[in-house]
């Protein structure tokens, strides 16, 4: 999808959107979102620093596509990623203070990455490169939970 996103500066930026298969197989049913202006190689910066004239009206079309997603396809989970401090932060505000709209819709789901600790205590669950294990813990969206301590993942689920 693709919509023009009038900044405050006055003019518009078409911001492209797109729901693809999460990578990681412990989150099969999961499609991340991503949205943001296009680079110059055609793909989307979703690093972009934008100044969106009504972030509401933003987050809303983001929103209604992600409806518009799971409504015909009721099995699947919408993911967003906080990249970055800057968007963990911006991604939990959005959930936090949207909670009673969003539940009409979603089920907020928070998720942290762990590595496993050996029974040994002294190693950690390694990939057979050698690279600690990652695996991600799912958990139900703590409203109470501060900005000192965010997501790593979103996760929003159909509502039954």
């Amino acid at each position: 999808m693709t919509f023009l996103s009038p900044q405050r500066n006055g003019i518009p930026v078409m911001i492209q959107v797109q729901i693809q298969p999460h990578p990681d197989e412990h989150l099969p049913s999961v499609y991340n979102l991503a949205m943001g202006p296009l680079d110059e190689d055609g793909e989307i910066d979703d690093h972009a620093r934008l100044k969106h004239a009504n972030s509401d009206k933003f987050f809303s079309t983001i929103i209604l596509f992600c409806v518009a997603f799971l409504d015909e396809y009721p099995d699947l989970i919408i993911g967003l990623d906080g990249s970055d401090d800057l968007r963990a932060t911006l991604y939990h505000s959005m959930i936090t203070s949207n909670r009673q709209h969003l539940s009409e819709y979603f089920v907020c789901v928070g998720v942290d990455w762990y590595v496993k600790l050996l029974r040994n205590r002294e190693e950690i669950e390694r990939k057979p490169n050698g690279d600690p294990y990652f695996k991600p813990r799912p958990e139900p969206f703590d409203f109470t939970r501060t900005r000192s301590d965010l997501y790593r993942y979103y996760l929003l689920q159909p509502a039954p």
